[in-house]
């Protein structure tokens, strides 16, 4: 007998276990591809596979009273729930080995994205010398700094757009943002020009940055959301250690124009495969939930053959984006911006207290300086090491390898305890800095302290304020919060930017003394008043369903039999009704 259940209000669905747990990934991971949050959608695929396992072991112990007047003993109990547990977690897990060509080449192209907001967020640092020389430090300052000015206006931009032109439009748009901005600044003939350059190019990183998690979300099943999410996290820094290597050849008076090329040439080369770029069947499902178009671009990213996997699979994405977007379904479309979330939001108490340590750390990620270094220890370096640009390098090199070591971490502990180790280690380093500045140790002590500095950065306050957005909140929040974090993230990175070229040149050696202010801030608020990120393991996610699920009724959780292959099963049936046919005949 085929699977279904029953709500409260009566209505019935008839989906099979492994329908079932699909389901409820959607209805509980965000449509954002975050780094890091593999481990949340692991433990919810555990938390699932036992609470159906539970159900099996009910409902098998029930047809064997109703068989023979005794109960399962409860080894026989215990090997029946872990038996159904394991077989559904195997094919919840099967979409993440499943990914198809369409798939592939979108993460691809955003990446390459990625690439290039990290490539201009450090290529900057070493041709400060050899641009227009002669310029003064306020106009480098500024147009090192426009490039924040311009990423809140992106971010502003970008879900306007999202949701008017489409997410491939809207990508598109990105691309060519980039490539005009990137051409104004290779062929720039003034600092004036580059200025407005780099306005134009942060436009399109904060554009990207919220762009291109909501894109991935929506293409991605659900437990391959955090690993796209840890891919882009991945091209973002090592485009910045790409910068610095390119500049050892490039960053000349000669050729610092070569080095500003590379993002206009890559632009140009994602313009010329963007044709292969799908639409979010998310978006279109929200315009019209009969779309062709959707059930066909589906039917490409998930590697379907059968009309009916199409529509379980539209299922999920229509159900989803009810609960994540409007508990009463009145939701006309999908949309990124919704000030009525926001509003939500600061109404209510617990969410409010959540949206506030969210938005504390997003000022504490940038004002601990960390873009000081990405974007200026070229010139900190000068005076500390025989060659700036080598030091550079090594702290990019040093910043893709902690973005791995934090990816461990990540699976293993808290997000408030790798916070208070993040913002302490990154304490003390300031505090190292400016004591070798000031002469008590030798210059080497300073160029490790700012890697060792950069590493703590990378294993807490990098990821984990995005990552606790999506953790912390229901999912009907998390694309609202989000947009709010990166708005105040770019405000900060703006100010950073701009003002660390006049406290390096005002305070010398102590221009790392306000970071370490802010750092040791954060650390009192992370200690008294951050809460650990709650439900994120399997028995926190599985108490979460049981409650969701307290009003349905489930029937005929035969987790075994749903087990085989329907193909199989029809094979099956019809060999033995020809076998009858065959015996009748005779």
């Amino acid at each position: 007998a085929k699977s279904y259940s029953v709500n409260a209000d009566g209505t019935a669905s008839y989906l099979s276990p492994v329908e079932m747990g699909r389901h409820e990934l959607y209805d509980m991971v965000p449509f954002a591809a975050v780094f890091g949050m593999q481990k949340k959608e692991r433990s919810l695929s555990q938390a699932f596979a036992s609470f159906a396992g539970d159900l099996d072991a009910m409902e098998a112990d029930q047809l064997e009273f109703k068989k023979s007047r005794t109960h399962l003993s409860d080894a026989e109990l215990e090997k029946r729930r872990s038996h159904a547990s394991l077989l559904l977690l195997d094919e919840l897990e099967f979409d993440a080995v499943m990914v198809t060509s369409p798939l592939i080449i979108a993460v691809v192209m955003a990446s390459m994205v990625q690439f290039m907001v990290g490539y201009n967020t450090g290529v900057m640092n070493a041709p400060a010398s050899v641009v227009f020389p002669g310029h003064s430090s306020g106009s480098w300052a500024l147009a090192v700094a426009a490039f924040a000015i311009g990423g809140p206006f992106g971010a502003m931009a970008a879900g306007k757009l999202a949701d008017s032109q489409g997410r491939k439009g809207a990508f598109l748009i990105d691309m060519w943002i980039f490539l005009v901005g990137g051409l104004l600044q290779t062929l720039a003939l003034d600092m004036y020009m580059i200025i407005a350059a780099r306005f134009i190019v942060g436009f399109g990183s904060g554009y990207a940055s919220v762009l291109v998690p909501i894109y991935l979300g929506e293409l991605a099943p659900p437990n391959l959301r955090g690993m796209f999410g840890t891919l882009t996290q991945f091209a973002l820094v090592i485009g910045i250690l790409a910068s610095d290597l390119v500049a050892f050849p490039l960053a000349t008076e000669e050729k610092w124009r070569y080095l500003f090329s590379i993002t206009p040439i890559t632009s140009m080369l994602l313009l010329l495969f963007s044709p292969f770029l799908l639409e979010s069947p998310r978006w279109l499902l929200g315009r019209d939930r009969s779309s062709r178009k959707a059930r066909y671009i589906i039917k490409l990213l998930r590697g379907l053959r059968y009309d009916h996997e199409v529509e379980t699979e539209v299922s999920h994405f229509v159900s989803a984006s009810q609960s994540q977007h409007c508990d009463d379904g009145s939701c006309e479309a999908v949309t990124v911006n919704s000030g009525v979330a926001f509003t939500e939001m600061l109404m209510t108490p617990k969410v409010r207290t959540l949206l506030i340590s969210c938005l504390i750390l997003q000022m504490g990620q940038q004002l601990c300086g960390i873009n000081a270094v990405f974007y200026y220890s070229t010139s900190f370096f000068e005076g500390v090491i025989d060659n700036p640009l080598l030091g550079t390098t090594i702290v990019g090199a040093v910043n893709v390898v902690a973005t791995y070591v934090a990816l461990l971490l990540m699976d293993s502990c808290g997000r408030r305890t790798l916070i208070l180790w993040s913002s302490g280690g990154m304490f003390m380093c300031c505090v190292v800095i400016v004591l070798s500045l000031l002469g008590y140790f030798q210059n080497i002590v300073a160029l490790l302290a700012v890697n060792v500095y950069v590493s703590f950065f990378e294993i807490g306050l990098g990821p984990i304020p995005w990552l606790i957005v999506a953790e912390m909140f229901d999912a009907k929040y998390v694309t609202t919060a989000m947009a709010a974090c990166s708005q105040l993230n770019w405000v900060c990175n703006f100010v950073v930017g701009f003002v660390f070229p006049y406290l390096n040149e005002y305070l010398g050696p102590y221009s790392f003394v306000p970071f370490a202010i802010v750092l040791a801030l954060t650390f009192i608020f992370a200690a008294l008043k951050l809460p650990e990120t709650q439900g994120t393991t399997p028995e926190e996610l599985m108490d979460q369903l049981v409650r969701k699920n307290s009003s349905v009724v489930y029937h005929n959780m035969n987790i075994e039999d749903a087990h085989n292959n329907p193909i199989d099963l029809e094979w099956k049936l019809a060999m033995e009704q020809l076998k009858e046919e065959d015996e009748e005949s005779q």
